[in-house]
């Protein structure tokens, strides 16, 4: 009897479960009415800023906003693609932010973080790319591994590349022989050749 009343409450505790996970039409549009609302409210705060101050605030409540919609699309219509698109609206919304941050530099400090903020927004697509192949059915253990195997290959070389670009912008505040053993450390350290 006990066991039956144990097994009763998880059969309604799942059922429970599963049925708040799904979302209604309605429920979906008060949810998108509200990431609007939020992201309007958030937009007017960075009136009260000037300068990069209030760009770098537009662009944080607008990659909010965008991260927030493809949550909620993920939520709505759970899938692979659905969770690739929330890991790329947040690479784009972190790249955008730290972008406008290297506003507030000059020379060559700007074009660093420029490079670095583009480094890490390619690790992040990268990653994205990655485990959307991990998430992706295959027909065999064998093609998966090997559709996995090629994705984080293709992302080591694109990080490689970008890391590459940034550390080699870092070595143009040197002159001469200095320069050149800095490009040559940073070829060897991403691999270019």
């Amino acid at each position: 009897m006990k066991i039956a009343r144990t097994l009763i409450a998880t059969v309604s505790a799942t059922l429970l479960a599963t049925s708040a996970m799904a979302m209604t039409q309605a429920e979906h549009k008060a949810a998108k009415d509200s990431i609007s609302a939020e992201y309007k409210a958030s937009k007017d705060k960075c009136n009260a800023l000037q300068g990069n101050a209030k760009d770098i605030c537009v662009k944080e409540a607008k990659g909010k906003e965008d991260v927030a919609r493809a949550e909620l699309e993920a939520q709505y219509k759970p899938s692979a693609k659905a969770d690739y698109k929330v890991r790329m609206a947040r690479a784009d919304a972190d790249y955008a932010v730290a972008k406008e941050k290297c506003d507030d530099l000059n020379g060559n400090a700007k074009d660093v973080c420029v490079k670095d903020a583009k480094a890490a927004h390619v690790a992040a697509k990268e990653n994205a790319k990655v485990a959307e192949a991990q998430a992706k059915p295959a027909g065999t253990a064998a093609e998966k591994g090997a559709a996995v195997s090629e994705a984080r290959k293709d992302a080591a070389a694109e990080k490689n590349e970008a890391n590459y670009k940034a550390a080699k912008e870092r070595c143009d505040t040197l002159q001469g022989d200095v320069k050149s053993k800095c490009v040559d450390d940073a070829k060897r350290m991403y691999g270019q050749h």
